[in-house]
């Protein structure tokens, strides 16, 4: 299959065996996240918790010797190995840590501040340093500190004084500092199996008995191989090893994927890690994680300029709960054990926002309808004393003052903003459309909750076109129903200048349904691109037994970049006519493209909308 393209069709189809052919690991679009286990309930309920990333490299804050991280993504914990700095000098970096100022409670307390319900620190990164005082070897905080500090243990207790998990994340798979550890400039100089296995039971698996055995009860262990085991030195066996020894010292802690062994491979894994700063795209049935930074670097790097806003931040986490996920949100605390202004800035933000509406996340899961279905809002879902509320998260407040919602078929009992119950909002239901009235002014700077209450679970119609806040039908290759086999989405190129379409080249039909809850006259326009010269092709859209016929034209060629000798095919936008709907209801639009004889047209998208 060419890179560019996805089988529109086969994503489908794979979609459908996911949900009805895995048994218990399932990607569902079904009611409640029902893969839970008994160990994971804290997890599902919590959503949110905070990542430090904090060892010798916070002293380097991403430059060493005057020069900057040898490598692009700026991962500022990495600057040991790329930068090729020799182990003594590496540690003379915690000549500069000041340890009287250095308090992890302070980390502890501004997470909960920002209404976080668990903190994982890095016990021990890929340098193989341990902030611990580690009877194993003497590359520990222990050794180098006096006195003697363990901040794993003050970590510890500041969690247990002010209730939030605790958990530990371990680099099992790299260590830089052992012998035998994986480095991967072992692709070069290789180890054996053997000398590997000796690293693992010299270090990892004490390490770890002493992390599970001294520390109370961990919520979590967060491991970071991030590719499956078979591509690693690292072995299944040992793997297992690994975690039975988690499973019988702490049985009530959980185990993250990248471990090694995939939530679908080993059900015994607590719950799926996704890649660095991913966020969901398909709600998944069984508990999942999003590790995430604010700026770009884990560790303090005193050259971070990519700082995201708290509402990009509040909108990363909606989505993952409305897809049943979760997300850690990462902190690089300097060598002083200070948070930088613009991390704790955005951290206070979004513990504000959480005080006003931590109840539409907490606790929330993902709703029936499907992600991308309205273009203003993402959808949670939480049963709240007999009542079931559908939470609606508005991060584009409309114009209008009015929210079209489609796709739930009960009726509402009430609705209103988020916190302001007494004030219901007025709202209108029909069949399927649930309109309702906004005041002017948003009631959050942020991102605003508006609340449906339902006696019951609401049911739902799947597989209809939502009407856009521009007030039409945007129907694309992503929200259509039915499609010829193998049909290939062609991903956007050239910065997205050339967007994302389909290729036709010979006659195929499309089909999309939508809800009519205003009838008039609609107007229909198509999105394509044509480069040849015969006039033989056709768009033919057949809705509510009219059909509109439009000739396809020659669309030209545009510039991408002016300057830049950058010429791509334009996809233009084309009146096809208009139709009257005379009553309300349920409609299927039906398009057939006759690509002209022996040429190819893209295709992009019909518009349908209602003039006033």
């Amino acid at each position: 299959m060419h890179n560019r393209k996805i089988s529109v069709i086969s994503l489908k189809v794979l979609f459908l065996f996911l949900i009805f052919g895995l048994g218990s690991l399932v990607m569902s679009e079904l009611k409640a996240q029902t893969q839970v286990n008994t160990r994971a309930e804290w997890f599902k309920e919590a959503r949110y918790g905070m990542f430090i990333h904090w060892g010798v490299y916070s002293g380097a804050e991403g430059v060493w010797k005057g020069e900057k991280l040898r490598y692009d993504n700026d991962y500022a914990e990495w600057i040991y190995y790329r930068n090729r700095i020799q182990k003594d000098e590496y540690l003379t970096l915690l000549e500069d840590f000041n340890w009287e100022t250095i308090d992890p409670e302070n980390w502890v307390i501004l997470a909960k501040k920002a209404g976080m319900k668990y903190v994982t620190i890095t016990a021990k990164h890929h340098d193989g340093f341990a902030l611990w005082d580690s009877n194993v070897g003497t590359y520990d905080i222990g050794e180098y500190t006096q006195p003697k500090r363990d901040i794993v243990r003050e970590l510890a207790d500041a969690c247990k004084k002010h209730g939030l998990k605790m958990g530990l994340y371990y680099s099992h798979w790299v260590d830089w500092e052992h012998q035998y550890g994986w480095d991967h400039t072992n692709e070069i100089y290789p180890l054996t199996d053997e000398q590997y296995d000796q690293y693992w039971q010299e270090k990892v698996m004490p390490q770890m008995s002493e992390l599970l055995t001294n520390y109370g009860d961990l919520g979590l262990v967060w491991f970071d191989m991030w590719i499956h085991h078979s591509k690693t030195i690292v072995t299944k066996e040992q793997l297992l090893q690994l975690k039975s020894m988690i499973r019988e010292l702490q049985a009530n802690c959980l185990i993250n994927s990248r471990l090694g062994l995939s939530v679908e491979e080993d059900p015994d894994v607590d719950f799926r890690t996704l890649g660095d700063n991913s966020f969901g795209t398909m709600k998944l049935d069984y508990p999942w994680q999003s590790p995430a930074t604010i700026a770009h670097s884990w560790g303090y790097h005193a050259l971070e300029n990519q700082w995201k806003s708290s509402t990009t931040l509040i909108k990363s986490l909606i989505n993952n709960v409305s897809l049943n996920g979760n997300m850690m949100l990462n902190i690089g605390p300097r060598a002083n054990g200070d948070v930088p202004f613009e991390i704790e800035n955005r951290l206070l933000q979004i513990g504000k926002w959480l005080e006003r509406n931590g109840e539409a996340i907490y606790g929330a899961e993902g709703f029936d309808l499907a992600k991308n279905q309205h273009d203003w809002c993402r959808i949670t879902y939480k049963e709240d004393q007999n009542k079931h509320k559908v939470y609606l998260h508005i991060t584009n407040w409309p114009l209008d003052q009015e929210i079209k919602l489609t796709g739930i078929l009960s009726k509402p009992d009430k609705a209103y903003i988020l916190n302001q119950e007494k004030n219901p909002l007025p709202f209108s239901h029909n069949t399927v459309v649930t309109r309702l009235s906004l005041p002017n002014n948003q009631p959050d700077p942020l991102v605003s909750v508006v609340v449906l209450e339902y006696a019951e679970y609401p049911t739902t119609e799947n597989g209809l076109v939502a009407q856009s806040m521009s007030n039409g039908y945007s129907l694309t290759p992503d929200n259509w129903n039915e499609a010829p086999d193998e049909t290939f989405l062609e991903r956007p190129e050239r910065f997205g200048s050339i967007p994302t379409h389909i290729i036709v080249d010979e006659s195929s039909s499309y089909s999309w349904r939508v809800f009519i809850d205003e009838p008039g006259t609609y107007h229909l326009d198509a999105s394509y691109n044509y480069q040849g010269d015969r006039l033989d092709g056709a768009l033919i859209v057949s809705m509510d037994g009219n059909k509109l016929s439009s000739r396809i034209e020659n669309t030209k060629r545009t510039v991408g970049e002016p300057g830049n000798n950058w010429q791509i095919d334009s996809f233009v936008s084309h009146k096809i006519g208009e139709i009257e709907i005379k009553e309300t209801g349920y409609y299927d639009i039906k398009c057939k493209i006759q690509a002209p004889t022996g040429e190819e047209l893209g295709f992009q998208w019909l518009w349908l909308f209602k003039k006033d």
